[in-house]
């Protein structure tokens, strides 16, 4: 019983650290991976596995590794909705990028979009120019919404990661 309760710990810790290093290292959206992002996240999970479940390879071993990872997923996600004040540390915040047709330059620097990417974006929700968009928010989670038409249309796309890594913040 306690190698699993050791294990569910050890678990529980790589999990918190992984979200700790992956937001220190400033990725902040996830909302389509690149090749390069998925190979990372398959080695490190691949790394990680030895230091969460030890020498115990057995059934129970690895039951106890994922009950630790739903149990700690429960209860941060409990935490991130309770707490905005840790849900903003974690998540980041949403960037207004346009607003009235005018582009916020500090916004898309931080958010590392580039000015054609972001003609593309505006373009993919079906509005010719940024000067016609209302307004253009990236979300937390790393779509784009944009509205026009005097603020009645409203569109939201997954913005393309496809930066190396996509590791900056």
């Amino acid at each position: 019983m306690v190698d699993v309760l050791a294990v569910i710990g050890r678990s529980i810790v790589i999990y918190l650290f992984i979200i700790l290093a992956i937001r220190l290292f400033g990725k902040k959206e996830l909302a389509q991976l690149s090749i390069i992002d998925l190979v990372f996240i398959l080695l490190l999970s691949n790394a990680v596995q030895n230091a969460m479940v030890g020498d115990n390879t057995s059934l129970l071993g690895g039951v106890a590794a994922a009950s630790g990872l739903f149990i700690a997923n429960w209860l941060l996600k409990n935490l991130l909705f309770r707490s905005r004040h840790i849900s903003r540390f974690l998540q980041g915040e949403a960037l207004l990028i346009i607003y009235k047709g005018k582009v916020n330059d500090d916004h898309l620097r931080r958010a590392e979009i580039s000015y054609e990417e972001l003609e593309a974006a505006v373009r993919e929700h079906g509005v010719e120019k940024v000067a016609d968009v209302d307004l253009a928010v990236l979300e937390i989670d790393g779509n784009i919404s944009v509205m026009s038409k005097n603020f009645a249309r409203r569109t939201t796309k997954k913005r393309r990661v496809h930066k190396s890594l996509g590791l900056r913040s």
